[in-house]
């Protein structure tokens, strides 16, 4: 008794079925905008009636040189990063913003020991393009992209010549800030800054200067020039990861109970400053008449808050929309363009007040 394997249906079987050639069965699902709405339904449906289940994508892969993918590269892990809101609203826009292309985000995540992937993941990911979230300075995962010859896209860090970048005035947003508070008439500051640079190292103002992370550097130095301007130079530091609640709170409580207590501090992300206020009402403090607290940011917490947060406004869409920008201007064979820096802004909310 013989058995017979059924054909596979193919691009030439759809095309001979709906009477067209191979390169419109192939541009309804490679190139869409190629056809009409009707054409394209009447090519789609009949290799649906045929079985059809498109383009071999690995095939494709090998025919163009292309993998379709993306490799975003981030410096914490997964469940880490995706508890940052900053994250998701940017990695959205972008994502949005190369959906034309067909092209997949393949999501390398990272840790403390690393300053983002490891090497050896970035060698091995199939992917077109890289892109950096946030990275430390001196990151193995970048000379990883730079041996494979990828082209680069960095969101906000770190600095590196002749790459594209987008990131915000860091250092300008700090200035507003601070310069708000001591409209307020605030002279006692502390700084919850991140991220530490180990878990078990030392916590303070010169372990923050000497920060890994470009943008945590810049916002100090914005605070801390606008504070000296005015006459302010005695300025408590503390450290903690972005995205550690528990420790964020820790370290604004070391800052709350110092002597003499600061009636105002600067959060460089509405995530510790959120903590802060927390550590504020464990204390027995009330936001803003014994502390007043500024984040920075803008995420959809900040607003949700009791009280409102009162933050630096970054356009973390408009980040994401252009890093995607970017991705599709390296894609097309460009140079990488000049560094782009979005504006920022201060939202007054009810979480600062006069002393």
């Amino acid at each position: 008794m013989t058995s017979t394997r059924r054909r596979r249906p193919t691009l030439d079987d759809v095309a001979e079925a709906v009477g067209v050639s191979r390169a419109t069965v192939s541009n309804a699902y490679n190139r869409p905008d190629q056809l009409s709405a009707q054409l394209r339904e009447q090519v789609l449906r009949a290799a649906k009636e045929l079985g059809y289940p498109g383009p071999n994508p690995t095939a494709r892969s090998l025919a163009t040189s292309r993998t379709g993918a993306i490799a975003f590269l981030l410096d914490a892990s997964l469940s880490a990063a995706f508890s940052d809101p900053a994250l998701s609203i940017t990695l959205d826009a972008l994502a949005k913003a190369v959906e034309p292309t067909g092209h997949a985000l393949l999501l390398l995540p990272g840790g403390e020991a690393h300053g983002g992937p490891p090497a050896e993941r970035v060698l091995a990911a199939q992917a077109d393009i890289a892109v950096a979230y946030s990275l430390a300075d001196g990151s193995l995962a970048l000379e990883a992209v730079r041996d494979r010859g990828l082209p680069l896209v960095v969101i906000d860090q770190p600095l590196l010549p002749e790459t594209a970048r987008v990131g915000c005035d860091d250092r300008g947003g700090a200035a507003l800030a601070a310069r708000h508070l001591l409209e307020l008439g605030h002279r006692r500051f502390a700084i919850l800054s991140a991220p530490r640079q180990s878990p078990d190292g030392p916590s303070g103002l010169e372990s923050a200067r000497a920060s890994s992370f470009h943008g945590t550097r810049e916002r100090l130095a914005g605070y801390l020039s606008t504070l000296s301007a005015a006459g302010v130079t005695d300025v408590a530091v503390a450290e903690a990861p972005w995205l550690s609640a528990d420790t964020a709170r820790a370290s604004a409580a070391e800052l709350l109970t110092g002597t003499p207590r600061p009636t105002a501090l600067l959060c460089m992300s509405d995530q510790l400053a959120l903590a802060a206020v927390a550590a504020a009402r464990q204390l027995g403090l009330r936001v803003p008449d014994d502390v007043s607290v500024v984040g920075f940011d803008d995420t959809p917490q900040a607003a949700w808050a009791e009280p409102p947060l009162t933050t630096v406004r970054q356009d973390l869409a408009g980040k994401g929309r252009t890093a995607g920008e970017l991705i599709l201007h390296l894609m097309s064979g460009e140079n990488p363009p000049p560094p782009v820096v979005l504006p920022v802004s201060l939202i007054r909310r009810n979480s600062t007040a006069a002393v």
